[in-house]
Formats: structure tokens, C-alpha cells, sequence
């Protein structure tokens, strides 16, 4: 019978696996590499309660459809009740919703999950975050017009954690 190998404690005390929140947000940036729009090349995940990973999503254009990357953005200006304006790109489906309707698309159901993302969702991802019932956002950073998706999170429940207090900044933002 062979041996077993005890690890020395020094060695033991020297790793620390991380934490849940921060294996999951370590996928992220792979994921959003996927992304065929250089906006934010953001990724998300939705991972059940048990901590298995449901799906993901990146930002990009349907299939099928023409990505920003080749054909250039398809650019709209928000004026926001404050008088400011905002610059988005209405070509791509965000990593949040591509990671929500691919749950749709599986027949996968998500009701209590948590979604994992590069900056807190827009106002109409965090409508269908809400709506398809996942129950925790741990995102890496802010975004630049959060204002309404957070209200939106605090007033319905659903736990947000940002892990750096920083907008995520990108090109014609």
C-alpha cells in the first residue's frame, strides 16, 4: 500500500482558495474576450444557489446579425431627465440579457440565482433580472448611468454587490 503524502502546513497556510464571488468574477473578463462589440467587452454569469454555473452571455449582436466589431456601432443618444446625455450602442444585446434569454432559449429555469458582471446592469437588463427572479448581483464595478437600476434593485430585494466603487469606463460613453 503506497503512502500518502501529508502536505506541510506552511504550504497549506500559504494558498487561499478564493472565495465564491471571486472565482466567479474571474471568469468574467474570458467571457467578455468573446464580445464582438468594444464598448465594454463585458461578460455575465447566472449561478445557481448550489454554485453551479446555469450560463453565460458577452456582449455581442444576435446571430446572424452584423457585429459592431466589423460593420461599427449603431450609435443612440439618451437625454436623461437631467439634461445630460449618454452615448449606447443599439447593435449589441448586453451580456446580461445574452445570458438570460440563453437560459429562455435551454428551457432553464433561474428563479433565485445569482448573476455575476463586469458593472452594475442598465436600467432594462436590471427589468429582466427583476422579472426572471435571480436574487443577487455581484458585479466588479459600477456603470456609468446606474442610477435607476440600483433604485430598482433596493426597492424589490434583490442583493447587490459591487466589488470597486469605480465606473467602468469605455469609448463614446
Amino acid at each position: 500500500m503506497e503512502e500518502v503524502k501529508q502536505i506541510p502546513q506552511d504550504i497549506k497556510e500559504k494558498y487561499a482558495r478564493p472565495s465564491w464571488d471571486e472565482y466567479f468574477l474571474g471568469l468574467l473578463e474570458p467571457l467578455g474576450r468573446r464580445g464582438s462589440c468594444d464598448r465594454g467587452r463585458a461578460g455575465a454569469l447566472i449561478v445557481s444557489p448550489n454554485h453551479t454555473i446555469i450560463a453565460t452571455g458577452y456582449a455581442g449582436a444576435p446571430p446572424g446579425m452584423p457585429h459592431c466589431d466589423e460593420v461599427g456601432h449603431m450609435m443612440n443618444t439618451v437625454i436623461h431627465e437631467d439634461g445630460t446625455q449618454s452615448q449606447h450602442c443599439v447593435r449589441t444585446l448586453h451580456a446580461e440579457e445574452n445570458a438570460i434569454l440563453q437560459c429562455a432559449k435551454d428551457g432553464v429555469r433561474i428563479e433565485g440565482a445569482t448573476m455575476y458582471c463586469k458593472m452594475v446592469p442598465c436600467y432594462n437588463c436590471a427589468m429582466r433580472i427583476l422579472r426572471v427572479g435571480i436574487k443577487r448581483l455581484v458585479s466588479q464595478k459600477r456603470y456609468h448611468a446606474d442610477g435607476k437600476s440600483m433604485e430598482l434593485f433596493q426597492k424589490t430585494g434583490i442583493k447587490v454587490d459591487v466589488m470597486e466603487n469605480s465606473v467602468v469606463q469605455y469609448k463614446n460613453q
